[in-house]
């Protein structure tokens, strides 16, 4: 079987996304993937389409080879938007393999180790009643495990904290947010004081601080959780500060998890090798696709880390899809972020994972079980979009 050529289909139902369709000379057999990288995907697009013309004619089944082919074909390699791309690739590939074989990804990768993949959901509100009153909603449908934030700019991680958000006028970009760390240290400790009394000790809880804080403030903030127990405590430091988190962890036991903007195994191996990290949050679709993320695993594995992919409304069904096959198959699952995609998108990709008491599910099909309906596809034109500015609440571009 031979590559005959790669599509890239770049849409916006309900938001934008990426996808990628690779073609073989065997009727019938083609395998779709994806990087969408929030905002980013025409550089993505760009980025496949030049490293397809590294594989037409490569035979589909030699996946290792075509990663390591591609990964080290510049030599200037690595980052975001290559690794989306890389991914974007790797996925139909394993897709191909899938439907070749007959068997769902996750056989291939040693078959289930699990029944299915607890998920958590997110939970929010402008005060600590209103995100008890979310929390309960993901209860309600049988959820384990709720992220609980209260209301503030993008991902409602400054909750009091944020002072103002104000729009930019350029098209599609979402504006200026204002924060203030002193009112979300406060104020974040007595929701999660409200969470437990309310909600009990059977419930998992998680925060995400997206970054923040500065390291004295987030170790203030990981001390101050500790009575309540969370499940982890996110991404309280940046990529880029891993050399404080020995402080971090002096200051308190709550579980640290980081990891969704990591693209490589090497950015990961100190925080593993140095027990700095309890959860690892890398996602397939951001690291170079299924073949990166298992090395990952087993790394992680080896340090007793635990995974907690990335899964937020960023990145889409096919890119969950081939986080569930991962997650059912590797021994140091931990859970599994699960959000709802755009009404409109169910017209554009079918066979999605799925969502049953608590725990997500991929397809029994052969290879990821998703496919892309590219004439919906083209019904929804792709927009150009940015993500927020973050500011300090005095104007500074916010560094740390």
């Amino acid at each position: 079987m031979k590559i005959t050529g790669v599509k890239v289909i770049l849409t916006a139902p309900g938001r934008n996304f990426l996808f990628v369709k690779i073609l073989t000379d065997e009727p019938g057999i083609y395998g779709v993937g994806e990087g969408t990288l929030n905002g980013s995907e025409p550089i993505v697009a760009r980025a496949i389409e030049h490293l397809s013309n590294l594989i037409i004619g490569r035979d589909p089944a030699q996946i290792e080879d075509i990663w390591n082919t591609l990964y080290y074909s510049g030599y200037w390699r690595g980052g975001p938007i290559f690794a989306a791309a890389l991914a974007g690739i790797d996925f139909a590939l394993w897709d191909i393999k899938g439907k070749v074989a007959g068997l769902p990804v996750y056989q291939l990768l040693g078959g289930r180790s699990r029944d299915g993949a607890w998920v958590y959901g997110h939970a929010h509100g402008p005060e600590p009643k209103a995100v008890e009153e979310s929390a309960r909603k993901f209860i309600e449908k049988g959820y384990r495990f709720v992220r609980c934030q209260l209301e503030g700019g993008y991902g409602g991680y400054g909750g009091l904290g944020f002072v103002r958000n104000e729009p930019s006028g350029i098209a599609g970009h979402r504006g200026t947010d204002y924060f203030n760390y002193e009112p979300y240290l406060v104020s974040t400790p007595k929701m999660f004081e409200h969470m437990r009394l309310a909600l009990g000790n059977d419930i998992n809880l998680l925060h995400d601080v997206h970054e923040q804080l500065t390291p004295n403030e987030a170790a203030q903030l990981a001390k101050s959780l500790e009575p309540y127990r969370l499940f982890f405590l996110e991404d309280a430091l940046r990529p880029e500060q891993t050399n404080f988190y020995p402080m971090l962890r002096q200051a308190s036991t709550t579980p640290l998890a980081i990891g969704e903007i990591i693209t490589s195994r090497w950015e990961c191996l100190p925080l593993f090798q140095n027990h700095w990290i309890d959860f690892i949050r890398t996602a397939p679709i951001h690291v170079g696709g299924i073949t990166e993320i298992r090395r990952i695993c087993v790394l992680a594995d080896s340090y007793f880390v635990r995974t907690a992919f990335h899964g937020a409304a960023d990145l889409g069904p096919i890119g969950q899809a081939a986080a569930l096959h991962v997650d059912l198959s590797i021994p140091n699952f931990g859970v599994q972020e699960w959000v709802d995609f755009p009404p409109q998108l169910y017209d554009v990709i079918s066979g999605m994972g799925y969502f049953k008491d608590g725990m997500a599910y991929p397809q029994e099909t052969p290879g990821l079980g998703t496919d892309i309906n590219e004439e919906e596809a083209k019904k929804y034109p792709y927009q150009q979009a940015y993500m927020p500015t973050h500011r300090r609440g005095d104007g500074t571009i916010h560094l740390y």
